[in-house]
């Protein structure tokens, strides 16, 4: 039987089901000298990956689709019908663990993030989560908070109240594992790897797990956020724990790290055809003793079984999209002799929820669970005390203000929020700003209004969930044009993957990929002059960039810095100060011309 040491929700009475029939089954056998080693153990993995605090149903649809086949959307996502397949898949599968590869929160909905959180790690507490690496998202409020998020209790180090709803909030029933992120002593933030055993008759079986998170993470948080502690390599971090794993009984190996790749493949494809991105180099290192790699960080959706890209490595490499709208079964055949993995599989779940009309539900071969009671009772909870806030409008738009980049690297959300951040800092008691700018990362939703074309203050809170702050600080023209070119040449920031800042009204440039580093950036101006490298400019931003956020480190040369409110609150403002008698209209004009 497996060794589960704790219930989690939906899984009570599935789990006294299972007790009762062990216990009858071992009356049946009789003495212990009868019990049998089997030849194999049948162990399953439940994988999920970047949730970031979607409690409730996140509004995507997933393709289930076969390849030539036009494309079938199915709605997804919701922790109470998450809750409610992990339930099934573990009465199904009863050596079974749930784990996850980072961002289970950080850059969450309001109802989620609003309470720093807490809602999530309770649920996911509920859901029954064992273990879990550390993403980028993790960090948005800091180690110290993230440590909170553990261990429990109501000690504040953000700008928000903790413990609002839950005054003994426990932390996670589950492990943070992080075997490349150390501390200024040489040890790591959590632990580096965690053992869980399963048993059947006279066999015993231990899973490692190694959580890692990727090493770029100090150029995608603020550096407030991960002061005092460094992230090395994810080969070595991951090589190095296999010896010590295997001491502790780890007869299977399991990556959980948070970095991935992408996919053009269909839903249950195994093939590795199309898959591509930064997660490859890394699997290419790591030691032939890892079984399996379960990834994230990219929001895509993919299997592959790794023999097809290198014969002699039988590894399995999966990533289960986002927000909670899949779920990744990985099923190992353990010969428990050997105490070796011999075979192997994987498949996607959705996670659908269960509707009154059966047919539709039936139409599909994915099937649909109920929505899991504890796990609902816990998000209504939440909901009800966010509802106020959530539901108050924020002003009107015309038409639906997307987040999707276009051929310059604008998206027409983007501009949107750059032009809020100038609103919100260019009076002179406020910084005098004169340009503002925004990361395209930090937009994290599209704004969609109602019929009549209001968009509620939740909605502008699911655009910007992080909390960052205003402010504004002086650069030279030619630091404005430095920070420009860091868009193509600073740390993950290349020509073939460049991270092109949103800019706000009034200020325009053109950009040529194909000239040398430090000369991509021309025709710079500001309301129709062209900038002087040698004269000041006030810009306005959010402290997440102003600190070097996303490789932008000139920002953090930046003089005279004036502090501002939330960047969610200005966004808010400024649609309903645009919104007037009518409707918002989209800023449909470029602000940078793409040369090359």
């Amino acid at each position: 039987m497996p060794a589960t040491t704790r219930l989690h929700g939906a899984q009570r009475w599935l789990l006294g089901l299972a007790a009762t029939t062990a216990l009858l089954g071992l009356a049946a056998c009789g003495s212990s000298s009868d019990i049998v080693q089997p030849e194999r153990m049948q162990i399953t993995l439940l994988g999920l990956n970047d949730f970031h605090g979607n409690l409730q149903p996140p509004g995507l649809s997933v393709n289930i689709a076969q390849a030539g086949e036009p494309a079938q959307p199915v709605p997804a996502g919701g922790a109470a019908y998450l809750a409610s397949l992990v339930a099934a898949r573990r009465a199904a599968q009863p050596h079974t663990a749930v784990v996850a590869a980072g961002d289970l929160i950080g850059a969450s909905p309001l109802v989620s993030s609003l309470f720093l959180d807490e809602p999530t790690i309770e649920a996911l507490n509920l859901i029954g989560l064992d273990f879990a690496s550390t993403g980028n998202h993790e960090y948005d409020q800091g180690w110290q908070e993230l440590q909170r998020m553990q261990d429990g209790g109501c000690a504040q180090y953000t700008s928000k109240t903790p413990c609002q709803l839950n005054p003994a909030f426990a932390g996670g029933q589950f492990r943070y594992l992080a075997a490349n992120t150390q501390t200024g002593d040489g040890g790591t933030l959590f632990p580096p790897t965690g053992v869980k055993f399963f048993e059947e008759g006279k066999a015993r079986i231990g899973v490692g797990f190694i959580g890692l998170t990727l090493k770029n993470t100090p150029n995608m948080v603020r550096p407030s956020g991960v002061a005092g502690l460094s992230f090395t390599d994810e080969a070595d971090a991951a090589n190095a724990q296999i010896a010590p794993l295997r001491a502790q009984g780890a007869d299977v190996i399991v990556v959980l790290i948070h970095q991935g790749g992408s996919s053009t493949q269909p839903l249950q494809d195994t093939s590795c055809a199309g898959l591509s991105g930064d997660i490859l180099p890394i699997v290419q290192r790591l030691s032939g003793e890892v079984d399996v790699v379960i990834s994230g960080h990219t929001h895509q959706s993919y299997l592959c079984d790794y023999r097809r890209i290198d014969p002699a490595r039988p590894l399995l490499l999966t990533s289960a999209g986002l927000y909670g709208t899949q779920l990744t079964e990985i099923n190992l055949t353990v010969d428990t002799t050997r105490r070796r993995v011999i075979a192997h599989s994987a498949r996607q779940h959705v996670v659908r929820a269960a509707r009154a009309n059966k047919d539709a539900d039936a139409a599909t071969s994915y099937p649909a669970y109920p929505a899991d009671p504890a796990v609902t009772s816990l998000i209504d909870r939440y909901a009800a005390a966010a509802a106020p806030l959530a539901s108050a409008p924020a002003g009107r738009l015309a038409a639906t203000a997307t987040r999707e980049l276009l051929a310059n690297g604008e998206s027409v959300l983007g501009r949107i929020t750059a032009d809020a951040v100038l609103a919100a800092t260019q009076a002179p008691e406020a910084g005098g700003a004169q340009i503002a700018f925004m990361n395209s990362g930090g937009v994290r939703a599209d704004l969609v209004p109602a019929s009549d074309g209001t968009v509620s203050y939740g909605q502008v809170y699911a655009v910007q969930p992080f909390g960052n702050t205003l402010l504004s600080l002086t650069l030279s023209g030619a630091q404005l044009q430095a920070v420009l070119e860091q868009q193509f040449d600073s740390g993950t920031n290349t020509v073939q993957s460049p991270r092109i800042l949103q800019v706000s009204q009034g200020f325009s440039y053109a950009f040529d990929r194909s000239q040398p580093t430090g000369q991509r950036i021309s025709q710079m101006q500001l309301k129709g002059q062209a900038i002087v490298p040698t004269q000041d400019y006030r810009i306005g931003l959010q402290n997440y960039l102003a600190t070097g956020g996303d490789n932008f480190s000139v920002f953090a040369e930046g003089r005279d810095i004036v502090g501002g409110g939330l960047d969610v609150d200005a966004l808010a403002d400024y649609l309903r100060q645009q919104s007037g008698s009518a409707p918002m209209a989209l800023p449909t004009q470029a602000r940078i011309t793409a040369l090359n």
